[in-house]
């Protein structure tokens, strides 16, 4: 029996998922990720786990379809980290829009000015919504603002707001970490081998894989695999350049930027409720309740560079603050209670849409018949589909490779490990000590270094009273743990401190003089 292992480029979403349902497939598995488990477009979402009701727009119903019956599974088996949400859509009109609507269906250019959706357009999409959703969830309803328990948007801005349910994720980079805790206990279970391997890369030598640590030229492991899967989203080109195989262009990912505030009066005119809205150029932008806080976004750009590299610029953020002033004059949002921006890339094909939004945000395998074993890249993709996205490549491989299918997840609860029982939601504290939970990060969960431990496990940078003093007591557990010399302690937290200001914009957080650079 062939038990080479599958090796998996890639540590957010989908490379997870997949190595999950991998290893329920009684596979061996390697996973090898070129920074930190869910560092791109995971970390960089919207947070919601949604149908995509845009998507009906365009026509793309078998994705909207298979997109709400993977939310209804979140909810009930990752229960955890993922939870109901209502959203409102504010229309001022009764019949705007409805020849855009019509002619985007149809795939048509509409070359008239934009104009905006109206009561009856966003009312039938929502019914088509619900009718593809079934009865998990509260349907559609209309309101008017200054309704109870209806987001306090302004009336000259919204005649009508149209309610309707979705879901959101809190944390989708511990979501991740769930999904490889659970893909190891398959593994043990079942006297198989996972392997994860964080700020590694991989070259392809022939038949054989070396793996190198960051960017020495020293391989550290190696190993033959059965097949190899390509799942570093807007890094999919660049990997395949860098193993290297020959390779058509296969990205065209475009930039989404968000940022959160804790102003009280934005995040009290929210009532818990989310807003759906089109900013004056059609582009929809959430406004979102994030724990005691207001997640905004996203724009909508492409973009050719490092993913690793994108940040929010002021005039994606000047665009973003203009749409929630319109909305929320009274609330007063002002570019300086930004707490914190973010921006990431999206894993999307390439192709000649004539707008980014009309890019499908629908999945696709891609085998390179060049390489000397089976590879295929993941291209597309989004977090409400990961699931599925995993089972379909999953039994693609192994039907690749000749081996059976045994089994897939449609049914398996994910658990919550202890830090995600202790954490709290954005702006609340932990139900625990910090450096216990960085122990457990540390011992448990792949976190190396201290950006690991504040962006993906503990999730501090969303906490409006992280401090220096806060990261230089969890680089103290980093050196007790044996992961960061003591000498280099100094330097980190100074890393780690630009980091936060430079690609999250935290400008209150300030260097430590004593820490120098």
């Amino acid at each position: 029996m062939d038990l080479r292992p599958i090796l998996i480029l890639g540590g957010g979403i989908n490379g997870a998922a997949l190595a999950r349902e991998l290893a329920l497939n009684g596979q061996n598995v390697w996973l090898v990720e070129a920074a930190d488990l869910a560092f791109g477009a995971t970390a960089y979402s919207s947070r919601l786990i949604h149908g995509g009701l845009r998507y009906l727009e365009f026509g793309d119903v078998p994705l909207v379809r298979e997109s709400l019956t993977e939310r209804q599974r979140l909810l009930e088996l990752a229960s955890a980290w993922v939870h109901p949400l209502r959203l409102f859509i504010p229309v001022r009109s009764r019949f705007g829009g409805m020849l855009a609507a019509g002619a985007r269906f149809v795939g048509l250019p509409f070359p008239w000015r934009h104009a905006p959706r109206g009561r009856f357009v966003v009312g039938m999409g929502l019914a088509w919504y619900d009718y593809l959703a079934g009865k998990e969830l509260p349907p559609r309803s209309l309101h008017r603002p200054g309704e109870e328990g209806v987001p306090a948007v302004d009336p000259r801005v919204a005649r009508w707001l149209w309610a309707y349910s979705d879901a959101q994720i809190t944390y989708p980079e511990r979501f991740v970490i769930a999904l490889l805790a659970d893909a190891r206990r398959v593994a043990e279970e079942r006297g198989r081998e996972l392997q994860v391997l964080t700020y590694c890369q991989a070259r392809l030598m022939g038949r054989q894989v070396e793996i190198f640590h960051g960017d020495t030229q020293t391989p550290c492991q190696s190993l033959e695999p059965a097949a190899i899967v390509n799942a570093t989203g807007a890094w999919v080109d660049r990997t395949l350049t860098r193993l290297p195989v020959p390779s058509p262009p296969l990205m065209g990912g475009t930039k989404g930027s968000h940022f959160l505030t804790f102003h009280r009066p934005l995040v009290e005119s929210l009532a818990g409720k989310g807003v759906y809205a089109e900013a004056r150029d059609g582009r929809p932008v959430f406004v979102l309740p994030l724990g005691e806080g207001a997640l905004v976004g996203t724009t909508d750009i492409p973009f050719t560079g490092d993913p690793a590299e994108a940040v929010a610029s002021e005039e994606e953020l000047a665009y973003l603050l203009e749409l929630v002033n319109e909305l929320f004059p009274h609330a007063g949002l002002t570019r300086q209670q930004i707490a914190l921006h973010q921006c990431g890339v999206r894993p999307l094909p390439r192709v000649d849409a004539r707008t980014p939004a009309a890019i499908t945000r629908r999945h696709q395998l891609v085998w390179n018949d060049a390489a000397p074993v089976p590879l295929v890249s993941l291209v597309g993709g989004k977090l409400t589909t990961c699931r599925s996205l995993a089972e379909e490549a999953a039994a693609a491989i192994l039907g690749r490779l000749g081996r059976a299918v045994l089994t897939n997840s449609r049914q398996r609860p994910l658990l919550p490990t202890a830090v995600d029982l202790a954490l709290g939601a954005p702006g609340q504290p932990p139900q625990a000590p910090l450096s216990e939970l960085a122990r457990q990060a540390i011992r448990d969960e792949w976190a190396t270094r201290l950006e690991d431990l504040v962006e993906r496990r503990l999730m501090l940078h969303f906490s409006p009273d992280l401090t220096p003093a806060t990261l230089t007591a969890l680089a103290e557990v980093l050196v007790q743990e044996g992961r960061l010399p003591a000498e280099q302690a100094a330097q980190a937290v100074a890393r780690c401190l630009r980091r936060l200001r430079e690609h999250f914009g935290m400008a209150s957080l300030a260097l430590p003089s004593a820490q120098g650079c």
